[in-house]
């Protein structure tokens, strides 16, 4: 896959922009598939690591999570967001050696992602 193609493949997302593909692309994300395998928390985590003077806001990770549903973010419901937020949050307060050791957290927000 090219780089047009790869980005045209993530623009082709709900909530996903040039912008956005382009960080994903930067954090090492760069297929839908790529990002639906991680989660929205694995993403927003890699682009605050990637970007830590811009790290994602609530709007992004809500797009993130609302590009792995295949809909606009503000379909979510604001509770099912704000869990997946919180969740990120603790993500991002450990260590970059405990990131992504604990499956339990992902699995809660992927699942929260497929009500």
């Amino acid at each position: 896959m090219t780089r047009h193609e790869t980005a045209q493949a993530l623009e082709s997302l709900p909530n996903i922009g040039r912008v956005v593909a382009d960080r994903l692309r930067e954090a090492g994300i760069a297929t839908p598939n790529e990002l639906v395998r991680i989660g929205s928390v694995e993403a927003a985590c890699r682009l605050a690591r990637a970007r830590p003077e811009d790290p994602p806001c609530r709007s992004m990770l809500a797009g993130l999570e609302g590009a792995i549903r295949r809909v606009r973010w503000h379909a979510i419901p604001k509770a099912e967001r704000e869990r997946v937020w919180k969740t990120y949050e603790r993500e991002l307060a450990k260590s970059p050696s405990e990131a992504g050791q604990d499956g339990e957290e992902e699995d809660v927000a992927r699942e929260a992602g497929r009500r």
